[in-house]
């Protein structure tokens, strides 16, 4: 690690706590030059660093900027190795990390980016992806021996680590709408969408990358016309390390469910949280709109309904808008 990046683990592990320069110095093993150069490289990226006279060096306990560094603390001891990597901007991580995995990624390498030029959604769909106020995320598996329908359990259980996640740093209630959205308030905070390779022969899931975007925030210029009445934030307002700590416990939680295969909870936490079971909904799929009633979510997580007509299907792909 360099030095700013040495400065920014301790002072993201000890916000609201002065160090003097004397001390960061001896605990980084570089000069009071150095540790001068590396505050002001982090103040140049935006990070509140305050310095007081006999105190020392302070960031901000208000500051709420993604960092690898502000992540892993709280990441639980398992995953604090895992590869992170946080971005500025990017054009889509999902894309940037399917070509690291391409070329051989280790499982478990994260692409974050603070912005997306051209975030995407499920469908060919572009997903807003403004700078500063979400996350956008995406995550490398390489499963053995995944069938197809495993592979589409990935995207249940990364909704239902949202959905936790939301809830333990705001207090929230997080629901899922089919098969992919989380929503908060009645507005859609989050989107989910996991492709995968397979190989020609086998038919096996190669690797996945599971991307997730979420809105924070509201956006500075707020949400574009065509998303006001759909798109909503988790927060209204700044948090300290809101965005770090949301990313952690997602993490966090959507690790310990992968990595534990044989757990089915999060299929029952999946189905406790549908927007859709009870209500009347209208399904597409291609050209395809039909009417239907949403009876259910089965232990494969795919919607349960009865169209107009008496007959039922079990939907593991398409698209459903829920009336009111």
């Amino acid at each position: 690690m360099t030095t700013k990046e040495k400065l920014l683990e301790l002072l993201e592990g000890n916000k609201g706590v002065y160090f003097s320069g004397e001390e960061i110095a001896q605990r980084l093993c570089v000069s009071r030059a150095a540790v001068w150069k590396a505050v002001n490289a982090l103040r140049e990226k935006g990070y509140s660093i305050d310095a007081v006279t006999n105190k020392g060096y302070c960031l901000s306990e208000s500051t709420d900027i993604l960092s690898p560094q502000g992540i892993r603390k709280y990441l639980k001891p398992g995953y604090q190795e895992m590869a992170l990597t946080v971005l500025p901007e990017a054009a889509s991580t999902n894309t940037l990390l399917r070509e690291k995995a391409n070329q051989g990624a280790p499982e478990g390498c994260t692409v974050i980016a603070n912005c997306q030029t051209a975030g995407r959604g499920r469908q060919g769909r572009q997903f807003y992806s403004p700078g500063e106020t979400g996350i956008y995320m995406s995550v490398l598996l390489r499963p053995v021996h995944y069938a197809p329908q495993q592979a589409a359990m990935l995207t249940a259980a990364a909704a239902v680590a949202m959905c936790e996640a939301i809830e333990a740093v705001s207090g929230e209630t997080a629901q899922i709408k089919w098969v992919n959205d989380i929503f908060v308030r009645g507005k859609k905070v989050c989107g989910i969408l996991t492709e995968a390779s397979f190989g020609l022969e086998s038919g096996a899931l190669e690797y996945a990358v599971l991307g997730a975007g979420v809105n924070v925030y509201p956006p500075r210029a707020g949400f574009p016309k065509e998303l006001e009445s759909i798109a909503g934030a988790i927060f209204n307002c700044d948090r300290s390390d809101g965005k770090n700590r949301l990313a952690g416990e997602f993490l966090n939680r959507f690790l310990d469910c992968y990595s534990a295969p044989e757990r089915t909870e999060y299929i029952a936490a999946y189905r406790s949280r549908s927007m859709a079971v009870g209500k009347n909904v209208t399904v597409s799929s291609g050209n395809r709109t039909r009417n239907a009633y949403a009876y259910g979510v089965d232990d494969q997580c795919r919607l349960l309904v009865r169209y107009e007509n008496g007959e039922t299907e079990s939907l593991s792909y398409g698209e459903i808008s829920i009336k009111v």
